[in-house]
């Protein structure tokens, strides 16, 4: 295979060129007449830079730290289907996508897939060559809109798919948020009384020479410890914190940590609620798309962003491959609630399974919106009570002495 520069005239008569990969100029001529362009001039040429070559080290650096996101995804596939859907070429629709898109990694994503396309590839297979840039289950989902001749509506459906995604995201992250500011606060708060308030309290506890409670000398102890070896805990802290990334990071740690999540007080049944959400979304987009079950569980397990979760759903797909209804599998996953498994058997016996999916997707998602309503309502009496108690062993602590202390006086001038 090699390079071959080319110019020609478009199906409108415009002068156009550009480097193609073949095995010869016939092979390219042959690329470019079924793209609709006539060649005028086809030369054999070396392999043409991409925009993070060239010694630009600038641009290397912009596409280094840029990387495609949900967005970038989203806005794609809503693109696609306008300009696909108006009759637009393919190559012509992703060269005015490429031209106005203002993320670097997104727009040398798209010149590769410009180029595979150029090269005789599909469309699928160009995008799989992308990197992580495009997710296998897009990939998937396009190879499907290929075969079937349902591109367009593929990639609407897509667009709705990674809209809905994004939303449950979001509305996860706000879930967790407010507990994670308040814990925060109240963790910065007890290093600055440990640090600075006990300590000039204890300053004047000397001066009386008297016998403290046991609560202010324990406060002291953890205050002198603190003031002492404060760097050893912040040390012991960024040790924690890397190692437990670390962990995390490995394939049996994501799982556990994934598995821990879901029975977080609270957090974690909004977290389970919208992982589900995502699951059923996605699983009668595949469906829905002409994708078998077990290919659409295979594809739907890369989509849950959950490793305890996915392997559940991959244990769905091992028993469907059996000849198991998926039913049973989704009964023997223990992750759906009674509602959805009445759902799912509705959906079954009336082959209607893809549209029960997208009535479970909405009920789970109503109940994370309810649940983020009620959020603030759930957790105010846990923190009011965590709130209570550190008052109430700090004012012990402290006051008790100086109330101890006041006593004692009183009781000598009387």
């Amino acid at each position: 295979m090699g390079y071959f520069a080319y110019k020609g005239r478009n199906a409108e008569g415009a002068l156009v060129h550009g480097v193609l990969e073949g095995a010869d100029s016939s092979a390219v001529a042959t690329q470019l007449f079924g793209t609709g362009v006539t060649p005028i001039e086809i030369g054999e040429t070396t392999r043409p830079a991409t925009p993070s070559e060239g010694g630009a080290l600038s641009a290397f650096w912009k596409l280094r730290q840029a990387k495609v996101t949900a967005v970038d995804l989203m806005l794609f596939s809503r693109q696609m289907y306008s300009l696909l859907k108006a009759g637009v070429p393919i190559l012509r629709a992703l060269g005015g996508l490429e031209e106005s898109s203002v993320n670097p990694a997104f727009k040398h994503a798209l010149h590769g897939v410009r180029e595979n396309l150029e090269s005789g590839r599909e469309l699928s297979t160009s995008l799989q060559r992308q990197g992580n840039a495009f997710t296998p289950y897009y990939v998937s989902m396009i190879y499907v809109g290929e075969t079937t001749g349902r591109l367009e509506e593929v990639f609407l459906r897509l667009f709705h798919h990674i809209e809905f995604q994004e939303y449950m995201r979001t509305q996860v992250k706000s879930a967790v948020r407010y507990p994670t500011f308040v814990v925060i606060v109240m963790a910065l708060a007890l290093a600055v009384i440990n640090l600075f308030v006990i300590p000039a309290f204890a300053k004047v506890y000397q001066g009386f020479n008297a016998k403290l409670p046991t609560i202010t000398q324990w406060l002291i102890g953890f205050s002198n410890f603190m003031v002492a070896y404060w760097w050893v805990m912040l040390i012991g802290v960024a040790a924690a914190v890397a190692t437990f990334k670390v962990w995390r990071a490995t394939p049996s740690g994501r799982y556990d940590w994934d598995r821990i999540k879901l029975r977080i007080p609270i957090a974690g049944k909004i977290i389970l609620k919208a992982t589900m959400a995502r699951f059923a979304r996605s699983f009668a987009l595949a469906i829905r798309s002409g994708v078998t079950a077990v290919q659409s569980l295979t594809l739907v397990a890369q989509v849950v962003d959950n490793a305890f979760l996915a392997d559940r759903i991959e244990k769905m797909r091992t028993g469907v491959e059996r000849g198991e209804s998926v039913l049973r599998t989704a009964v023997a996953a223990s992750v759906f609630t009674p509602v959805a498994l009445q759902m799912i058997m509705v959906g079954e016996e009336s082959g209607s399974l893809d549209d029960m999916m997208d009535e479970v997707a909405e009920m789970y998602t109503r109940e994370v919106d309810y649940e983020l309503k009620t959020l603030s309502a759930q957790i105010e009496p846990i923190l009011i009570v965590m709130l209570g108690v550190l008052v109430l062993i700090l004012a012990l602590g402290v006051f008790l002495p100086i109330w101890d202390l006041g006593r004692a006086a009183l009781g000598r001038s009387g």
